[in-house]
Order: structure tokens, then C-alpha cells, then sequence
């Protein structure tokens, strides 16, 4: 099994943790999309979407290539189930997604690496104004995941004291919004989650720095 990514894509950074809970080998291959090899043969005659993640199965086991981070993280819980990155129940599947969305769907599209470059080419947005666009979207949407937090009971993580498909969305939003000196404050329980999937050997491995293609 191959996984294509780039060590700074918070996408593919939520399927090395997911990987990682799920205890499953793969080999690293590195797209650099600030380089814009994402755009460029080898990796765009595999990848129609032209995006990272892509999780490539070997040819044993059908040769398959699942793209979008969330469709991989899915997929690797319906294929290899224990342990679970969903819970079991109706409710807290649902929950686990909800969370997870929040941070999918609604801060990072406006966010990734893409639109901040069209900002500042094609808009002409100098860098002051693109990160305050940044940490506005990061913000309203943590807010937002902490208030889905505040309404089921405590837990170690995200959802309940195992990690799941939320905290692999989670540790790579909050960690890009360090970088961005996003505010984190008033936020308790979102950051509560963060700081003890961060103490996991599971998510310290996933981290992009451990990645063969880090940068400083």
C-alpha cells in the first residue's frame, strides 16, 4: 500500500494518523504540491483530482487508488474494522462525523494551500490580509466544534476515550492554526482533545516533521 502526500497537507496528515491507529504498514511517496508536482507526471496520470492524499493498494490486493482524505479514512475503517474510527452506534457515528466535517468541510477547503495561493496572485491579497482571512474561517469553525463538544459527555478525546476519525481531522487543523497564530483561546475542550491525541505515539509518528520529505 502506497500513500502519496505531502508532509505539510493537513489532509494527508489525517490519513497518516489514521493509518497509524489502524497499525498499518504503507510505503511514503512524497508529492510536493508547493513545488506543484501534483500537477506533473508521475503523479498526475494516477490521480485525476490532481490531489493529495491518494491511498494506492498494492496489485494483490486489486490495485485500487481512493482519493479525498475522508473517502480513505472510511475506507480503511470498512476494511480493516479494529480498531474502529467510528463508534459502533447509529448516534455517535453520526456525532464523530459531524465533528469531523466541521473541520473537512467547512474551515479547510477555504483554507488549503490552493485558495491561499489564489489570494495573493490572483487577488492580489499581500500577506497580512491572507492570514487574517486564514484565522477568521479558523476560528468561527473552532468555535463552532467546540460548541458541538460542549453538547455530549466528556471524554479524552474528541469523542469518548479512544481516538477517532475527529481527532484525525482535528490535530492537523489545530496544528496548521499554530503556525498561522490562529487564537485558540477559550476553547477548552477542542484544545483538551488536541493536547491528548498529541501525547499518543500514534499521532507523534503521523507528525510532519517525522515525514521523509520535511522541511523546516
Amino acid at each position: 500500500m502506497k500513500l502519496h502526500n505531502y508532509f505539510r497537507s493537513s489532509a494527508s496528515f489525517r490519513v497518516r494518523i489514521a493509518l497509524n491507529i489502524k497499525g498499518l504498514a504503507y510505503d511514503y511517496v512524497p508529492v510536493h504540491i508547493a513545488r506543484g508536482e501534483h500537477h506533473q507526471p508521475p503523479f498526475s496520470a494516477i490521480a485525476p483530482e490532481q490531489l493529495v492524499p491518494l491511498l494506492e493498494e498494492d496489485e494483490s490486493s486489486g490495485g485500487e487508488r481512493i482519493s479525498q482524505s475522508m473517502a480513505i479514512i472510511e475506507y480503511l475503517d470498512e476494511v480493516n474494522p479494529e480498531p474502529p474510527l467510528l463508534p459502533h452506534d447509529p448516534v455517535g457515528r453520526a456525532r464523530v462525523r459531524a465533528l469531523s466535517q466541521i473541520i473537512a468541510c467547512e474551515i479547510h477547503p477555504i483554507n488549503n494551500l490552493r485558495v491561499l495561493k489564489y489570494l495573493v496572485k490572483e487577488l492580489k491579497l499581500d500577506e497580512a490580509a491572507k492570514n487574517t482571512w486564514y484565522r477568521h474561517w479558523v476560528r468561527e469553525g473552532l468555535e463552532a466544534f467546540e460548541r458541538q463538544l460542549a453538547e455530549q459527555p466528556a471524554g479524552i478525546y474528541c469523542y469518548g476515550n479512544t481516538l477517532t476519525m475527529a481527532d484525525c481531522c482535528l490535530v492537523p487543523q489545530i496544528f496548521n492554526a499554530q503556525r498561522f497564530d490562529c487564537d485558540l483561546s477559550g476553547l477548552p475542550r477542542t484544545m483538551a482533545a488536541y493536547e491528548a491525541a498529541m501525547q499518543t505515539d500514534t499521532v507523534q509518528r503521523a507528525q510532519p516533521a517525522r515525514c521523509p520529505d520535511a522541511e523546516s
